[in-house]
């Protein structure tokens, strides 16, 4: 069975290197963590009394992980979920931040299950989450990935300058929509004529 680490070794590596996009709100980002991140927690790795994109440039791959299972994983509390779940919602909660589990906090009310959508776990959304996962083992990972999906589409539905990484050059399957789709079963996955169909409002 995966370990914590052994997803955060994984997103670690689904993010990628340093980047930073004018397109991005999250700014210079380096093995998927922020320039924001690294300022709220204070991490001026040159020592130079400020923390920039050359802080981010200087994160390892060990302090991206170490990041990822405290702040990301522990502190959420997404290790309270069912662990089917651990790694689609702990891989969101780095590229989406609290809105990791407002995602799923709406799931969990369409689903029967009302709870407030706040983006903060705690004992009822905990208890919500179990008891939909009892009645519905099968299927909660999979309807969270899509709505996942879901969550990426109406992103680049409203801003332009995102869909480029919801949608190729070529007009395929962007990254947002693959990185959801890596956590669904492929039976759920959009075919080539769904995912055209989805975006042709985008010209």
């Amino acid at each position: 069975m995966q370990t914590v680490r052994d997803i955060a070794r994984e997103i670690v590596a689904r993010e990628g290197g340093y980047v930073n996009d004018p397109d991005d709100p999250g700014g210079a980002t380096n093995f998927g963590v922020t320039i924001h991140t690294m300022r709220r927690l204070g991490l001026d790795l040159d020592a130079d009394g400020d923390v920039d994109a050359r802080d981010v440039q200087r994160l390892t791959q060990g302090q991206a992980i170490d990041i990822f299972v405290t702040h990301y994983f522990e502190r959420p509390l997404i290790a309270q979920l069912p662990a089917p779940l651990h790694a689609t919602v702990f891989d969101m909660y780095v590229n989406a931040g609290a809105n990791a589990i407002k995602i799923l906090q709406r799931l969990l009310t369409e689903m029967g299950h009302p709870v407030v959508v706040d983006g903060a776990l705690g004992p009822r959304s905990i208890a919500a989450t179990s008891a939909a996962w009892s009645a519905a083992p099968d299927h909660l990972v999979d309807a969270y990935g899509i709505a996942r999906r879901n969550y990426y589409f109406r992103i680049a539905d409203r801003r332009p300058a995102s869909r480029k990484y919801a949608r190729t050059r070529s007009g395929q399957k962007g990254g947002w929509i693959k990185r959801a789709e890596e956590f669904i079963t492929p039976r759920y996955h959009m075919t080539a004529s769904q995912f055209h169909e989805r975006i042709a409002s985008w010209g």
